[in-house]
């Protein structure tokens, strides 16, 4: 049986606060599955398992601060695991399945041993809609929520969801620190180079001319292929430091920067950018924004860029 523990997101988070478990004793996870939800400086986050097994049981309460490094769950090896009865997880489920018949076995209420079953889509409009995931009833198998009862929801609180835009002063607090610490001790140098981009403005125009607005490409992904090209060509400008050595990445990771209403700037990454189509970055970079923006990035996310990529918009 190993520990699971708080992650850390960053050198500057030092605890975050679980907001929501997405997994029960008995449930079997594999890495990388979402396991729970973590408010941090940087916004409400979807923590991944770095373990794979069967959970035994949660340490951690919701609304629980925690600190970098504190159990949060034991989870235990497929042969640990077999005393425990495994619970299937509930499939992906979409607003095309059937609504089950009326005479479906009522389904039980939520509580901390039993979490709301609802799809990721589900969870990420009831987020982005202000709406708590456990005031929705759901209408897929086993009284799961699906997006439709989502959207169903925020249709009928539509005149009561006029909330304030959220405190974003811890989050300027921590990037400030984070800076003043950054010009404190990491030397700084700047490369300055101007571009002629009229032909790659042109070439737009014409690819996005039969295009629906939703569906254009703009040149922001072209920036970030190009500097995902860039870094894997030069290497010494692609990787970690860790432990005051440089670790070159074999694999380019280029980190957004994306502002986020009421303030607040976050930097999740997309993998493998440079071996993606520019419409796939393009796609990619359209999922981060809205996902950022709703509160619903993924921790590995955060910790696996190995080059950033700011830009000034617009204006400059």
């Amino acid at each position: 049986m190993a520990d699971f523990v708080m992650p850390s997101l960053g050198s500057d988070m030092e605890a975050g606060t679980l907001v929501e478990w997405l997994i029960r004793p008995g449930d079997v996870v594999t890495r990388g599955d979402v396991v729970a939800v973590v408010e941090t400086q940087k916004g409400a986050i979807e923590i991944e398992s770095f373990l794979a097994g069967t959970v035994q049981d949660l340490v951690a309460e919701v609304g629980q601060k925690l600190p970098v490094g504190q159990v949060m769950a034991h989870i235990g090896s497929a042969a640990e695991g077999d005393a425990v009865q495994p619970v299937t997880k509930t499939a992906e489920l979409t607003a095309e399945q059937p609504v089950p018949p009326a005479n479906m076995a009522k389904r039980e209420p939520a509580t901390p041993e039993r979490p709301v079953r609802a799809s990721p889509a589900a969870r990420r409009a009831a987020q982005a809609a202000g709406i708590p995931i456990v005031s929705i009833r759901g209408t897929g198998p086993d009284g799961a929520v699906r997006l439709a009862d989502v959207e169903n929801a925020a249709r009928r609180n539509e005149p009561d969801r006029q909330a304030p835009l959220k405190d974003m002063s811890g989050m300027r607090e921590a990037i400030a620190a984070a800076m003043s610490r950054s010009n404190r001790e990491i030397p700084h140098f700047y490369v300055s180079h101007s571009i002629e981009t009229q032909a790659i403005s042109d070439w737009l125009t014409s690819y996005n001319a039969d295009r629906s607005a939703a569906d254009r490409l703009l040149i922001g992904a072209v920036f970030a292929k190009a500097a995902a090209v860039a870094a894997r060509e030069a290497g010494s400008l692609n990787g970690h430091f860790t432990g005051g050595q440089f670790i070159k990445s074999d694999r380019v990771h280029v980190g957004i920067a994306i502002s986020l209403r009421g303030g607040g700037l976050v930097a999740p990454a997309i993998e493998d950018t440079d071996k993606k189509s520019i419409d796939q970055v393009m796609a990619d970079m359209r999922d981060l924004v809205s996902r950022a923006r709703a509160g619903r990035l993924r921790s590995s996310e955060f910790t696996r860029a190995t080059i950033t990529l700011s830009s000034l918009g617009d204006g400059g």
